[in-house]
């Protein structure tokens, strides 16, 4: 039956190189430019843009993992089956499956309400407290009904999206730059001075703007010569956001002081538009944040439904039908927008952020420890480039906890009880799935 289900829905061919870099690229976008500036500017203080590029220098050294994994075996299932490779269907592939899973989850309610954000900017409807979770809210649903449609519209609305988005960052980084009277910062009273655990933390932070490539590994078994194609698709994404995140980062940096960057952490750019070409540039600067975000959460829903439906197939993970109709990455469609639309009804975002960084990181490492330790020879990889990524992760995830640690242990605390109900969840499910198994082979005998 899960066969029949999932045929019409993993189309063969149908992504395009394009496509993927749009949807890598429309993530990592969405997330990293329009809100996390304030937050990395929050940490270490003048140093953000340069923690912008170190987070890219550690990207790069975790990419290739993936690209090498994805060279050899190209999935829908992405990360999952990767994990499945190097673990076996056992608990470290399921719970780091699932991290991976709800930091992309995390990632889609970071989108949401950075749309809310910048859309009162635009629109003084009120209490940002009330609206910023209800406009996300409204924009999860509409990503969920895109999703509902074919591949080839969706990657055309995330294509679409995608160029938009791009074209209008350069033009506000290139303009802001231009405008600019010097490209030093300002501090303003109250900014924080540097340390290095602040830019570690910051680093971390970072590689939340660029770990949208991962979505692209989801696509593998849609993408048209995916051995070639997906490597080149993870490579070209991460090259463009470097680039914009260099220029847009010091297009904020030139226009706004240190603390007014803080201040307005949440909706940064449009802050930053103000001073320099005034309302008509704040205008833009929204609706262009409006499309990034809309365009990131249609491309990121598509991906990690995909990989919760591969996830269950592969019987890692609990199911439930719920009596709804249609096919199993329909079932899994509604799980991740449910789960979203909660997230983003009750989370800020820097407490989504810091949840999304901390799941995504103790994933990577498993990835990067899979390849070494089981994998190496089959995907041909060099045994330097992920223990370098392994050492560079454990950085800055020790850099970010601690400073977690001393400005809001809370979220710290969030993140270990989810991550102990995920262990301890799975282990309860593997183990009765692994009786139930036994069982089986003990009648037919």
């Amino acid at each position: 039956m899960a066969d029949q289900d999932r045929t019409p829905h993993y189309e063969e061919g149908s992504l395009s190189l394009i496509g993927a870099v749009a949807l890598g690229t429309g993530v990592m976008i969405g997330a990293g430019i329009f809100a996390l500036t304030g937050q990395m500017a929050e940490m270490t203080g003048p140093l953000f843009p340069l923690a912008f590029l170190a987070a890219a220098v550690i990207v790069s050294f975790s990419a290739y993992s993936y690209v090498k994994m994805s060279n050899t075996y190209p999935s829908a299932g992405g990360i999952g089956m990767y994990l499945q490779k190097a673990y076996g269907s056992t608990l470290p592939t399921a719970f780091h499956a699932l991290l991976m899973y709800f930091s992309m989850v995390i990632a889609q309610s970071f989108l949401a309400r950075t749309f809310g954000s910048y859309t009162l900017e635009l629109f003084d409807l009120g209490d940002r407290a009330v609206f910023v979770p209800l406009l996300g809210v409204g924009l999860l649903l509409a990503a969920f009904l895109i999703n509902l449609s074919t591949n080839k519209l969706i990657e055309t609305v995330a294509s679409v999206l995608g160029f938009i988005k791009i074209g209008g960052i350069i033009v506000f980084g290139v303009v802001g730059v231009f405008i600019a009277d010097s490209i030093d910062m300002g501090t303003g009273g109250d900014a924080p001075s540097p340390t290095l655990s602040g830019f570690l933390g910051a680093t971390a932070l970072g590689i939340l703007a660029f770990k949208g490539f991962t979505t692209i590994t989801n696509s593998g078994s849609e993408l048209k010569n995916p051995k070639r194609n997906l490597g080149k698709a993870i490579m070209i994404s991460i090259a463009l956001c470097v680039v914009i995140y260099a220029l847009v980062g010091f297009a904020v940096a030139s226009n706004l002081s240190l603390s007014e960057i803080i201040e307005t952490q949440d909706y940064s750019l449009a802050a930053a538009a103000r001073p320099a070409l005034g309302e008509a540039a704040v205008g833009f600067t929204v609706v262009l944040a409006m499309l990034a975000t809309a365009g990131g959460i249609i491309a990121s829903v598509f991906a990690v439904s995909r990989m919760l439906a591969m996830l269950t197939e592969m019987k890692l993970v609990p199911h439930r039908h719920f009596h709804m109709p249609g096919s199993l990455q329909k079932h899994t469609l509604v799980y991740t927008i449910v789960f979203g639309l909660i997230l983003t009804a009750f989370f800020d975002l820097s407490r989504i952020a810091a949840l999304g960084i901390i799941f995504y990181l103790i994933m990577d490492i498993a990835i990067h420890w899979g390849v070494l330790r089981h994998l190496r020879k089959s995907v041909g990889a060099n045994a330097v480039i992920p223990s370098i990524a392994i050492l560079l992760d454990v950085l800055v995830l020790s850099g970010f906890v601690w400073v977690k640690a001393t400005s809001d242990p809370l979220v710290l605390i969030v993140a270990a009880g989810l991550m102990a109900v995920l262990l301890i969840g799975e282990w309860l499910f593997l183990a009765k799935r692994n009786n139930s198994a036994d069982s089986e082979q003990f009648h037919s005998h």
